[in-house]
């Protein structure tokens, strides 16, 4: 994986908003609607082209296709792995709302947090990898998108096993170890695949911090932490396979505007999220509720070996980044870690799931790019100086 060895390197976290054409036929085909196919091909290698090539123009180092194939960085894996036939209806487990107020507010307003997440998968079969179809053609895609381009390395991110363990429940697995491990021998070959074409595997696990609130919010907090355990211990059985110096792990805490006053601290888990075969460390540090979590490593040493992609614009506020507030929170976290050891990102995604509109506008979502590039170019100037 490339290192910021002369300057600061950048990237973001895959997601970005699908165009509303090429979306009417994926939302069509995730909903089991007739679609075309033909033209969605067509559509789809036109739109990761184009994405591929403004990425590169405004001067992220380490782009990506955009997930523009996937109705969600969750659910896609229902055309890929068996099992997965039926659809879960009972939505997420959650605790009683703090603020009910405000969330009636916002359905009264016509908001919906969970509206757009597709529909969402139910495991009622043995899990297996069937169709590589999808992701060849994704593979396929992005290198035609990316050839004849000046570019550092491209990467393609890749659900998490205790993501898809967190979003579909199972009712055919006895255990949460052996649903685990099914999705973990399931998912391998498509971690391998992505990287054995030259690509940078990127793991998105929102689920490492996200299931305390959700799945484990009525549980003691040792179990929420050997849940943990047991799902990298899964994680890293699917990787297996995987040179570590191709993988980056992406976490955080939910990429939504709301309160988020329950969310794990980052020192309580970093230990955790270390553990995780990978070379690279995606972690939230733009927003509001997680901006002080630099920090975390003036007390945890963060090896020497690894990169860490801290967060330095955030994905759900209109806000754009001044650049010097862009390379300040770049220079601190180098500091602690090493300039070399930094490559500079977005909180999250994006475009989360397709069926959401934007909370950032794709105007304001480019101009957020573009703080991003000349951010990581002032702190390359104060590192390097």
């Amino acid at each position: 994986m490339k290192r910021s060895s002369e300057r600061i390197l950048t990237t973001h976290i895959g997601s970005l908003p699908r165009p509303k054409e090429l979306w009417t036929h994926i939302s069509a085909k995730d909903r089991g609607q007739s679609y075309d196919q033909t033209e969605l091909n067509r559509q789809l290698s036109k739109a990761v082209e184009e994405i591929v090539r403004k990425q590169i123009e405004v001067g992220i180092d380490i782009p990506s296709d955009g997930e523009f194939s996937k109705p969600s960085f969750t659910n896609y894996v229902r055309e890929r792995l068996s099992g997965l036939d039926s659809v879960n209806t009972a939505g997420y487990p959650a605790p009683p709302s703090k603020f009910p107020g405000y969330e009636q507010a916002l359905r009264e307003g016509g908001v919906d947090l969970l509206a757009g997440l597709g529909t969402l998968p139910l495991n009622v079969g043995p899990i297996a990898w069937t169709d590589k179809t999808e992701l060849e053609t994704d593979i396929a895609n992005l290198k035609a998108a990316l050839k004849g381009q000046h570019y550092e390395e491209a990467f393609m991110p890749s659900v998490a096993v205790g993501q898809v363990f967190f979003m579909v429940p199972t009712r055919h697995y006895s255990s949460d170890r052996q649903y685990l491990y099914a999705l973990a021998d399931a998912l391998k070959h498509e971690y391998k695949a992505i990287v054995d074409a030259g690509l940078v595997l990127q793991i998105d696990s929102p689920d490492f911090v996200m299931m305390r609130n959700r799945q484990y919010w009525q549980r003691p907090w040792k179990e929420y932490r050997e849940s943990i355990e047991l799902r990298v211990e899964a994680l890293n059985h699917a990787l297996s396979d995987v040179p570590e110096d191709r993988i980056r792990f992406h976490i955080c805490w939910g990429n939504f505007e709301g309160p988020h006053e329950s969310d794990v601290p980052l020192r309580d888990v970093v230990d955790l999220v270390l553990r995780v075969k990978a070379q690279a460390y995606s972690l939230e540090g733009a927003n509001p509720r997680h901006g002080h979590e630099w920090q975390v490593w003036k007390e945890v040493k963060f090896p020497q070996d690894k990169i860490l992609i801290p967060g330095v614009v955030d994905t759900v506020t209109s806000f754009v980044e001044h650049p010097d507030l862009v390379a300040e929170r770049i220079v601190r976290c180098a500091k602690l870690v090493g300039r070399e050891n930094v490559i500079a990102a977005p909180d999250c995604g994006f475009g989360t799931f397709g069926g959401w509109e934007p909370r950032v506008h794709p105007e304001i979502m480019w101009a957020k790019f573009e703080a991003l590039v000349e951010g990581a170019a002032i702190a390359s100037k104060q590192l390097w100086r």
